[in-house]
C-alpha cells in the first residue's frame, strides 16, 4: 500500500566535579523528563525575524536543546553541535560515524545523544570532549520488503517516515541514570557518570521511541506495537499494552511517537491511527481518539487540562481534554505534523513538512496564528504543493507508478526542497530555536 498518506577524563575528576553542584537535568527532549512540551512562561506571542541560522552538512531531524549560553543539536552529516544561543556562532562540533537524529539531554554539563554508528555518547557541554561512549547492537531505519505492497516486492525498502533515534532521558537521584532506546529492541540504562551498563530490557522491535520518566517508571513504545512501563531501577517490565493490529502494514505499524506524562496519565500516539491516554500505574486505557486512520508521529503537550497533538495524514493540530479526550478544536495544516508542540505562556509553537512554523494563539481554538516560512518553502511552494497550497503525494508523483518504491523516494526527495521542519523548537526567553530539513539551526525572535 503506498504512504500517500501518510573516558576522555578521569570517573575521579568526574564524580568530584558532580559533588561541587547541585545535580539537575538542565534539559531534555521535549522540555523535561515527562515530555510536557512546556516551557517557561515568556510573555511573547508573535514570531518575529530571524535573529540568526546556522547552516549544518546535512538534514536535520533532531530537536534542539537551549541550555545556558548554549544550544546543542545534531544533524545528518554526523555531527552532534554547540551554538551559541545569542550570536550563532559554531562552539564545537563532535564527530560521530553515522546521522544524529535523536534530540540531545544536558545533565550536569555532560550531553548525552545517540548516533546512527550504534553508539550513545556523552560528551562534555562546555568543550565537547567525549567523556564515555557505549555501544549497543546497532542502528537502523525499520523497513520490509514490498513495503506497503509496493513494488519490486523483493526489494527491501526503507521506511521513508522513520526519521528519529531514541534521544536520551536522565534520572536524577545519588545514582544517575541515562535511558535510551536502540534499533536492536533494548531499552538500555547506563551510569550516566561511567557509562556502564545497569539493565537492558528486550521488546520484539526497534525502538525509536524516545522514554518519559515519572516517579521510577520509564515509558516508551516499541515497533512491536507495544507500549512498556519498566522500573527504572530494576529493569523489571510493570506492565505493557498492545496497539491495534493493521492487516498487511503491520510490521511496520508500531510505536514511533515518544510519550508525555502528567497527572497519573501517559499519553501517546501510534501509526494505528489511535492517540492514546493509559493509566500510569496499571496501563488501562482511559480513553483513546481515533485520529481518521492517520499515524500520529508526535510527542504530546499538555497544558491546563488540555492535551495538544499532531497527526501526519491529515495534518492536524488537534486539542483534546485531557481527562475525557473529549475533541476542543483542531487546526488544519499544509503538510504533515512530525514536529512536536511546544508551548510557552499562552502559545503553542510546531513546525509542519511543507517548511512552515506556527504559533498558535491557544487561546483562539486554533484560529488565530502566524507562520514562518522557510527560504525554500517560498522558493518552491507554488511548484510543489497542489492549488488548495497543501503536500499532495499523488499530485508531486504527476504521471509516475505510485505502486513503484522509486516513486515514493522521487516524491519525498521533491518534498525536501520545502525544506521541512520535522524538528520539534525550544523555546528559551525570547527566542525560538529549530531545525529544518535544509541542514538550518534557526533562531526566531519572539515579539510582544
Amino acid at each position: 500500500m503506498n504512504k500517500i498518506f501518510p573516558a576522555a577524563i578521569s570517573v575521579c575528576l568526574l564524580s568530584a566535579c558532580l559533588h561541587m553542584r547541585n545535580p539537575e537535568v538542565s534539559g531534555c527532549f521535549h522540555a523535561d523528563e515527562k515530555h510536557t512540551g512546556l516551557f517557561s512562561e515568556t510573555g511573547y506571542k508573535n514570531l518575529g525575524p530571524v535573529k540568526w541560522k546556522f547552516q549544518t552538512g546535512g538534514k536535520i531531524f533532531s530537536s534542539p536543546l537551549a541550555a545556558g549560553e548554549t544550544v546543542y543539536i545534531g544533524s545528518e552529516d554526523s555531527n552532534l553541535y554547540a551554538i551559541g544561543a545569542k550570536t550563532g556562532d559554531l562552539k564545537w562540533k563532535f564527530h560521530t560515524g553515522g546521522a544524529v537524529s535523536s534530540s540531545p539531554a544536558v545533565f550536569n554539563d555532560i550531553v548525552y545523544f545517540t548516533s546512527y554508528d550504534g553508539f550513545c555518547y556523552a560528551v562534555d557541554a562546555g568543550s565537547g570532549k567525549e567523556i564515555w561512549k557505549f555501544q549497543t547492537g546497532g542502528e537502523k531505519k525499520v523497513g520490509a520488503k514490498g513495503l506497503w505492497t509496493m513494488k519490486p516486492a523483493e526489494l527491501y525498502m526503507e521506511d521513508l517516515f522513520d526519521f528519529f533515534l531514541s534521544s536520551p532521558v536522565v534520572e536524577m537521584n545519588e545514582e544517575p541514570t541515562v535511558f535510551f532506546g536502540s534499533s536492536d529492541g533494548n531499552l538500555y540504562a547506563l551510569d550516566a557518570l561511567k557509562g556502564g551498563l545497569k539493565w537492558k530490557f528486550n521488546t520484539g522491535g526497534i525502538i525509536h521511541s524516545s522514554p518519559a520518566l515519572y516517579e521510577g517508571t520509564v515509558f516508551f513504545g516499541s515497533w512491536d506495537r507495544y507500549f512498556y512501563a519498566i522500573d527504572s531501577k530494576t529493569g523489571r517490565e510493570k506492565w505493557k499494552f498492545q496497539t491495534r493490529d493493521q492487516p498487511v502494514m503491520h510490521l511496520l505499524e508500531g510505536i514511533q511517537a515518544s510519550p508525555a506524562v502528567s497527572d497519573s496519565l501517559v499519553y501517546f500516539g501510534a501509526r494505528d491511527g489511535f492517540f492514546y491516554a493509559l493509566n500510569v500505574h496499571t496501563g488501562k486505557v482511559v480513553w483513546n481518539y481515533p485520529a481518521d486512520n492517520s499515524w500520529v508521529l508526535t510527542t504530546a503537550a499538555i497544558k491546563d487540562s488540555t492535551v495538544y497533538f499532531g497527526t501526519s495524514d491529515t495534518y492536524l493540530m488537534t486539542a483534546v481534554n485531557a481527562g475525557t479526550g473529549v475533541k476542543k478544536w483542531t487546526m488544519k495544516t499544509s503538510g504533515y505534523l512530525y514536529s512536536s508542540p511546544a508551548i510557552a505562556g499562552e502559545m503553542i509553537y510546531f513546525g509542519d513538512f511543507t517548511g512552515n512554523m506556527y504559533a498558535v494563539d491557544l487561546n483562539s481554538a486554533g484560529k488565530k496564528f502566524q507562520a514562518f516560512s522557510t527560504d525554500s518553502r517560498k522558493a518552491n511552494a507554488t511548484r510543489i504543493l497542489n492549488q488548495k497550497g497543501e503536500l499532495d503525494f499523488s499530485f508531486s508523483a504527476g504521471v509516475q507508478d505510485l505502486s513503484l518504491y522509486e516513486t515514493s523516494v522521487d516524491v519525498m526527495n521533491e518534498f525536501y526542497h520545502l525544506a521541512p521542519i520535522v524538528s520539534s523548537p525550544s523555546v528559551s526567553g525570547n527566542t525560538i530555536y529549530f531545525g529544518s530539513a535544509d541542514g538550518c539551526l534557526y533562531a526566531l525572535e519572539l515579539l510582544n
